[in-house]
C-alpha cells in the first residue's frame, strides 16, 4: 500500500510540474507576442512623428 501511495504521488507531481511547466511557457509566448505588437507600434508612431528623419540628421542636443 505504501509503495502504491508513493507512485501515485510521484505520478501527481509529475503531471503536476507538467501542467505548471505548460502555464509558464503559454505566459512566456504570450508575453513575447505582446512585446513584439508593442514594439511594432512604438516604430509605426515614431514613423508618424518623423522621428526616423531625425535620426539619420547631425543635431545637437537641448540644452
Amino acid at each position: 500500500v505504501q509503495t502504491l501511495l508513493q507512485q501515485m504521488q510521484d505520478k501527481f507531481q509529475t503531471m503536476s510540474d507538467q501542467i505548471i511547466g505548460r502555464n509558464i511557457l503559454f505566459e512566456l509566448d504570450d508575453m513575447s507576442c505582446r512585446i513584439d505588437d508593442l514594439e511594432k507600434n512604438i516604430a509605426d508612431l515614431m514613423t508618424q512623428a518623423g522621428v526616423e528623419e531625425l535620426e539619420g540628421e547631425n543635431k545637437t542636443p537641448a540644452t
